[in-house]
């Protein structure tokens, strides 16, 4: 049973940074591709960035260069590196990975970024 749980979020000051993580459990990171996506308020979830089995990363424009994705094999976790961060980025951050057509998330993190 693949299960991904979140770690990592709270409040953060405006330029402030945090990392997010995701243990992963019942899928091999380094064969799937593994994903974060979030949810603001009143807002639909949105792809935020994912890295594939060959370490190809993609980013959400609002996103790229500011976040980082990465993940340790041996660890089974896959992280989020998120810097200058901006009010707009509050949301409910959710790990994804799919195996076999099915999607599998996390309950999610909550990453507030205000002063």
């Amino acid at each position: 049973q693949v299960q991904l749980v979140e770690s990592g979020g709270g409040l953060v000051q405006p330029g402030g940074s945090l990392r997010l993580s995701c243990a992963a459990s019942g899928i091999i990171v380094s064969l799937n591709t593994m994903a974060w996506y979030r949810q603001g308020p009143g807002q639909q979830r949105e792809f935020v960035a994912a890295i594939t089995r060959v370490y190809h990363t993609n980013y959400a424009d609002s996103v790229k260069g500011r976040f980082t994705i990465s993940r340790d094999n041996a660890k089974s976790t896959v992280y989020l590196q998120m810097n200058s961060l901006k009010p707009d980025d509050t949301a409910v951050y959710y790990c994804n990975t799919r195996r076999d057509g099915t999607d599998y998330w996390g309950k999610g993190t909550l990453v507030t970024v205000s002063s």
